[in-house]
């Protein structure tokens, strides 16, 4: 496999990348394709972004970078109150722009766009509603995580807060998975979070979907 010059990164530096999805959001309860359509969160959502950024705030990460959605920016601002870290915002890390299936539940978008919702399950390459490829979005993603990820001190910590879909295409470009593998990844539950971690050779999967503190791996794997 050919891995993209945007993943020739230094090794050794051991820097931790923390992938954090949104709180939850009345569309997510609705199960409304979100897109870049812009909702708040519940105050569920607020609560669960509480919850987590206690969590988080215990890693001592060096920097937050976010979408600049409101519910990213929302959750990203409650680890932001712990931590004292200002919170930059950037568009790259908006969820997949999917035009027409943007708020339409999953029942209305596999009625009318059936064909092409079967494709992408498959691990086609497919423009959902018009929109975006997933390799677009990981084009423009993955390289605002790795530009905050280079500007880490050695053994630092990034906190990026983002949407399911773009998460996960992010890790995969990271990992130098092919585009149609992504799919494999679970998606992220509301406020968890997958954790990217440094290693001889490029990043790791070290946490995925996680809702608790990473603990070491112990064994011959590390």
């Amino acid at each position: 496999m050919t891995v993209p010059s945007v993943l020739n990164q230094p090794a050794g530096r051991n820097r931790r990348v923390i992938l954090w999805r949104h709180g939850q959001t009345a569309w997510n309860l609705e199960r409304r394709f979100q897109g870049t359509t812009d909702i708040d969160l519940t105050e569920e959502g607020v609560a669960q972004a509480a919850r987590a950024a206690r969590l988080l705030a215990s890693l001592k990460p060096d920097a937050i970078v976010a979408s600049d959605l409101s519910r990213a920016a929302a959750t990203a601002a409650e680890l932001a109150a712990l931590t004292g870290h200002e919170v930059t915002h950037e568009e790259g890390l908006r969820e997949t722009f999917a035009g027409a299936w943007q708020g339409l539940t999953h029942e209305e978008i596999v009625e009318r766009y059936g064909e092409e919702y079967a494709a992408w399950k498959r691990g086609e390459p497919v423009r959902r509603g018009g929109g975006e490829l997933e390799t677009e979005v990981a084009d423009r993603a993955a390289p605002v995580v790795l530009q905050y990820a280079d500007k880490l001190p050695d053994n630092g910590t990034l906190v990026v807060v983002s949407h399911g879909g773009t998460i996960r295409t992010t890790i995969g470009r990271l990992l130098g998975l092919e585009a149609h593998l992504w799919e494999g990844l679970g998606g992220l539950s509301n406020c968890c979070w997958s954790v990217l971690g440094e290693g001889a050779r490029g990043w790791r999967l070290l946490e995925h979907n996680a809702g608790t503190l990473p603990e070491p791996v112990l064994g011959d794997d590390t």
